[in-house]
């Protein structure tokens, strides 16, 4: 078996070369120039994942959510194409899928994490996608491209049906929409986007989903997709049909992430179910095997207990961590915060922390608030609405979670309002927020919607 490490490998050998694999390859080169870095992707391209839908639509090449090689080898970093078929741990070594062995002194897992499939019957069929690959993009766009070749009448428009109506289902909707599709959404849940906002914050995108067109089933879980090869008919548990042209319309699955992690088959570290164990310097339970990005289980900064996060926000971070514990720093991941956007056609929407519903399912006793203002001085062009809301934890007071929905702003006050949590804010703090205002950005001097919802949870 050829051996392409030497005698002593790697000083650190990265398996995955997402966002977690780049930035800890470049932050350890830029500190320690004279290791030897490399990275190992089986990809042909590391992408923007969350850029993908946008290429659906149209609005720009698929090619342009692809990431230059260059963010790894620019740095002096080497780049390796290629799968891994196992490690061990014990020789210190990396076997691929094609016969190569590679040794290391440190290892960093980044795989990341693939679509989850739910366990219903049919969910291999051919025109059944996940959104995760440029092939599974590719597949997509000429099957919309070859419909769109065909005129016909509008009541045989062709049909997408997305099951999940998380940011990613939301964002691949709208992008079948704006191509003209029929386009059905089916959520177990009763409202949309369930682990980012409160049932009371949810009506407004729901509604937007609606005035674009989109079918939205809530509270309806997904039953099976009947047809064999090719779905013909999406069935529901409570008995909803929605029929499909098998050589046609599509389903897209997006109801979670599981870790990529098929490689450790019969190693002995640590893991949960949604990932591997790791601990504050993101170090797993082999010596000098680090673990950072979706293939990690997470625990939540709020509470400590475990918690799902698979956002390249909370990668890169981990990454940071353990690049600089590989480097000898005194350093610690909080856990996560979750703080993420998305966009419902035009209207932003955005949540951190945890939402009212989920901190009372962890057993905390929550009070929460909400306030509205518009987005600029009422007089200026285009001034819309934003509208917030707190959730705090009664007995400390402190800010545990919030949610933003409007027409401009929203992320920015998402990464305020996630510091706020992070640092421990309580409900006074907020009240006393100092804030900027100017006609363009901000409603009128006396008023803050952030300031306004905190100072109505005090009551």
């Amino acid at each position: 078996m050829k051996n392409e490490a030497g005698a002593q490998g790697a000083d650190l050998l990265i398996i995955g070369g997402g966002p977690a694999g780049i930035q800890a390859s470049r932050m350890v080169k830029s500190m320690r120039p004279e290791w030897r870095v490399a990275v190992i992707r089986p990809e042909d391209h590391s992408m923007v994942y969350c850029a993908l839908p946008y290429a659906i639509e149209g609005l720009f090449p698929l090619e342009k959510t692809f990431k230059k090689d260059s963010l790894v080898t620019d740095c002096g970093a080497e780049l390796i194409r290629g799968s891994v078929r196992a490690i061990e741990a014990a020789d210190r070594r990396v076997l691929l899928e094609d016969g190569r062995s590679l040794g290391y002194r440190r290892l960093l897992i980044a795989t990341g994490a693939r679509p989850a499939l739910p366990p219903v019957p049919g969910v291999q069929a051919e025109n059944v996608f996940t959104v995760k690959t440029a092939g599974s993009v590719e597949t997509i766009m000429k099957r919309i491209d070859a419909a769109h070749d065909v005129t016909h009448e509008p009541a045989v428009r062709q049909r997408a049906v997305v099951i999940g109506s998380g940011a990613i289902g939301i964002e691949q909707a709208t992008a079948y929409v704006a191509r003209g599709l029929d386009v059905h959404l089916v959520e177990q849940r009763d409202h949309v986007l369930p682990h980012l906002l409160d049932e009371d914050m949810a009506e407004a995108p729901l509604q937007v989903l609606r005035d674009l067109g989109i079918t939205v089933h809530l509270g309806r879980a997904l039953d099976a997709l009947e047809g064999g090869d090719q779905v013909n008919r999406v069935a529901l548990l409570d008995g909803t049909r929605i029929d499909l042209d098998p050589g046609r319309d599509f389903v897209v699955v997006a109801v979670g992430m599981v870790p990529e992690l098929g490689f450790l088959e019969g190693v002995e570290i640590e893991r949960a179910r949604d990932g591997l164990v790791v601990d504050a310097r993101m170090r797993t339970s082999l010596p000098d095997v680090w673990a950072a990005g979706d293939c990690v289980a997470g625990v939540s900064g709020i509470d400590g207990d475990p918690l799902g996060g698979k956002l390249a926000t909370n990668a890169v971070p981990m990454a940071k961590v353990a690049a600089r514990d590989m480097l000898g720093e005194d350093v610690s991941y909080p856990g996560f915060f979750n703080g993420a956007a998305t966009m419902v056609g035009r209207l932003r929407v955005g949540g951190t922390g945890f939402t009212e519903n989920f901190a009372r399912s962890r057993g905390l006793d929550v009070r929460t608030s909400i306030a509205e203002t518009s987005t600029r001085f009422p007089m200026m062009p285009n001034a819309g609405q934003v509208r917030v809301k707190l959730v705090f934890e009664t007995v400390s007071d402190r800010l545990i979670g919030a949610q933003v929905i409007g027409s401009e702003a929203v992320a920015e006050r998402i990464d305020l309002l996630t510091f706020a949590i992070q640092h421990g804010s309580k409900v006074r703090d907020l009240a006393a927020l100092s804030y900027s205002a100017q006609p363009w950005q901000t409603f009128f001097p006396a008023r803050n919607a952030i300031v306004d919802a905190a100072m109505a949870a005090m009551g």
